[in-house]
């Protein structure tokens, strides 16, 4: 059984009030009548270039917006009926790293406070001995040490804060992750470090990730298949050698052709 099935899945976003929008590009399907499975442990790189509806239909998935038509099961489950102590559940297997490192974490916080908080508010971990513990073990899985605990957001780099926010991805041990282009405001060597630590998570945690990027060589080191994405559609849907050796759609061709490949390490 998949452990995500999405069948049908649109959202319509409401008309601009702008008296200089035009009525019928406001009602164009940000995400366009798309169907899909994932499977536990999989990689489905999700590929478009900006405005496509990727990050849209991330965010539908986790039901952080809600879907004009359609549904989403999750491990069985129907993500688009549960209340919301489930979905609250729900969540704890499912979780989102965002694009934005600098404003992805509350820059009052310090890094340990940071990591907790998911263990405090959906597992009540009020133990500051244990909950620290954990947070310096999520440190470490990320590459980082426990001398980062008591520093603030500020005081790091990009890809340091990308892997805070990693680990406070993990906190929970989720089933499945959204990656929204998680290495596009880094530049191109960090983002090659942090695309390598998603690859090794992966197996050591035993994660599923939807990985959403613009870029088709990254997309194809990371993932076991790939869905190309234009306006809202999923033009091509299939293994990441199919894609990438036996492309169908122009629009995936020019994807392959329009950007360089990133430094990574063999898995």
């Amino acid at each position: 059984m998949p452990l995500l099935e999405i069948r049908n899945l649109s959202k319509v976003f409401p008309p601009s009030e702008s008296i200089f929008a035009s009525r019928q590009k406001s009602l164009q399907p940000a995400v366009d009548d798309v169907s899909l499975d994932m499977h536990a442990g999989e990689t489905l790189g999700l590929v478009g270039e900006s405005g496509s509806g990727k990050s849209t239909l991330g965010r539908l998935i986790l039901r952080l917006i809600e879907p004009t038509t359609g549904s989403i099961s999750f491990n069985g489950r129907d993500l688009l009926a549960a209340g919301r102590g489930d979905l609250r559940r729900l969540r704890r297997d499912m979780q989102i790293i965002f694009q934005d490192p600098f404003s992805s974490l509350d820059p009052r916080m310090r890094v340990e406070g940071l990591i907790a908080e998911p263990l405090i508010i959906h597992r009540g971990n009020r133990t500051r001995g244990v909950t620290k513990s954990k947070v310096a073990e999520l440190l470490r899985a990320v590459g980082l040490d426990s001398s980062a605990l008591h520093r603030y957001p500020h005081e790091f780099s990009g890809g340091q804060r990308q892997r805070i926010v990693i680990a406070r991805a993990l906190a929970l041990r989720p089933k499945f992750i959204v990656c929204d282009e998680p290495v596009s405001a880094l530049d191109v060597s960090v983002g090659a470090q942090i695309v390598n630590l998603l690859a090794q998570l992966q197996r050591d945690f035993g994660l599923t990730y939807l990985f959403i990027s613009h870029s088709m060589p990254i997309v194809r080191y990371l993932s076991t298949r790939i869905a190309v994405m234009h306006r809202g559609k999923i033009l091509e849907l299939n293994s990441t050698d199919q894609i990438t050796e036996n492309r169908q759609h122009r629009y995936t061709k020019a994807l392959l052709s329009a950007t360089p490949e990133i430094e990574t390490q063999s898995p």
